[in-house]
């Protein structure tokens, strides 16, 4: 027993003696860590494109018009003359309110215009009579007198019984209500046979919107707004205030496609939030932007500028904010500071911390350590596309 101890522990003793002289000759094959190939790193200098500065914002999508549809007279509803949801030209024959009582007054008013006109007849007959008379002493000043009266009176009667002809017309159209402008309708509210427009109630029958063009309303702080009004007060041919670009995109969409110019700006910043509210005019002849969806804007400066680009990858976050591994001529890893600006496509523009001949750590970031040497591979940047707006 004791034997077999003995040449146990003697195996285990030469087995760890042999890996400690592999160890040992691997060491010296490898040699120290410092005398170890420095990690390779991929370089490039920045790249220099003319870029147009732009701010970006959120807003909403609203319809230039939006009208909801009443019952200006009183009567049961007819019928109704739409599919709902669907669009309509203006003009189209929405709603019929019932029109025997309108048309019955037209009649009634007409008929009045008629014995009107009858009395004026007999009243100017009857006055050119009796003045006639007076001048013959057949006939007294009073008489004509009365008669000049009665013409008078039948003249004011006759422009009474127009009007009221127009205005039962104008009761007679108020039963048909019809599209005031193209656009698309939504559900009809009341249905055939209930009674509208009682007792001078405006009762809603429906709601249309035009949404060719668009609007979309988003707001501005404070700060940009200064310092747009500043760039566009530098620029020597500014654009005029109506035609200012602007564009904007859906949640689901890449990029700004929709192109348009801004519309309005309010007089006022509001005190209480510090925005200006701007919008935005914006063709939509396919009517698929519905009003109420979320958007995202973007507003051009009117001035383009040479700037350095480098790709979004490369910027790295730390406590100290934005930076970017550099490497100098002795191959020494540099940490700048930067201020990164907005984005063109994959690429960012670095307003401040590199220069255009800068080597700039594109690949390998995580073997790159600020104050290590590294052995640098250099590689010429694709210019990124022009932004799609």
């Amino acid at each position: 027993m004791r034997i077999s101890r003995f040449f146990a522990t003697r195996r285990s003793v030469t087995i760890a003696a042999a890996l400690a002289a592999i160890l040992a000759v691997s060491a010296c094959r490898g040699g120290s860590p410092e005398e170890q190939a420095p990690p390779s790193v991929t370089v490039a200098k920045p790249v220099t494109e003319s870029v147009s500065d732009y701010l970006d914002f959120t807003g909403n999508t609203a319809a230039t018009d939006s009208v909801t549809l009443v019952a200006r007279v009183e009567g049961y509803l007819d019928k109704i003359h739409f599919v709902d949801g669907t669009e309509v030209k203006k003009g189209t024959l929405l709603f019929t309110i019932q029109q025997s009582q309108y048309i019955a007054q037209l009649q009634q008013a007409q008929a009045q215009v008629a014995a009107q006109k009858a009395a004026l007849w007999h009243a100017k007959t009857e006055f050119v009579r009796y003045s006639g008379l007076l001048k013959q002493d057949a006939a007294t000043q009073t008489e004509v007198d009365h008669w000049r009266f009665e013409k008078e009176s039948a003249e004011a009667g006759l422009l009474n019984a127009e009007a009221q002809v127009v205005l039962a017309k104008l009761n007679l159209g108020y039963t048909e209500v019809r599209a005031p402008f193209d656009g698309r309708i939504g559900r009809h509210l009341v249905n055939p046979g209930n009674l509208v427009g009682a007792a001078g109630q405006q009762t809603p029958l429906a709601q249309i919107d035009q949404i060719d063009p668009l609007y979309v309303y988003f707001t501005i702080n404070e700060g940009d707004l200064l310092n747009l009004m500043a760039r566009y007060k530098s620029t020597p041919a500014r654009p005029k205030d109506r035609d200012l670009p602007c564009y904007f995109g859906l949640a689901n969409e890449t990029g700004f496609p929709h192109a348009g110019r801004l519309d309005f700006a309010s007089i006022t910043v509001a005190p209480t939030t510090g925005t200006l509210q701007l919008r935005g005019i914006f063709p939509n002849h396919d009517l698929s932007v519905l009003p109420g969806l979320f958007a995202r804007v973007r507003v051009p400066s009117p001035e383009t500028r040479n700037a350095l680009l480098v790709p979004g990858d490369a910027i790295g976050f730390d406590q100290q904010g934005e930076y970017l591994l550099v490497v100098n001529s002795q191959n020494i890893v540099e940490r700048r500071s930067i201020k990164s600006g907005f984005q063109v496509g994959t690429f960012m523009v670095v307003d401040r911390g590199v220069h255009a001949d800068d080597r700039v750590i594109v690949e390998g970031l995580m073997q790159a350590i600020p104050g290590a040497q590294v052995s640098p591979k250099e590689t010429t940047l694709t210019p990124p596309p022009a932004p799609k707006i």
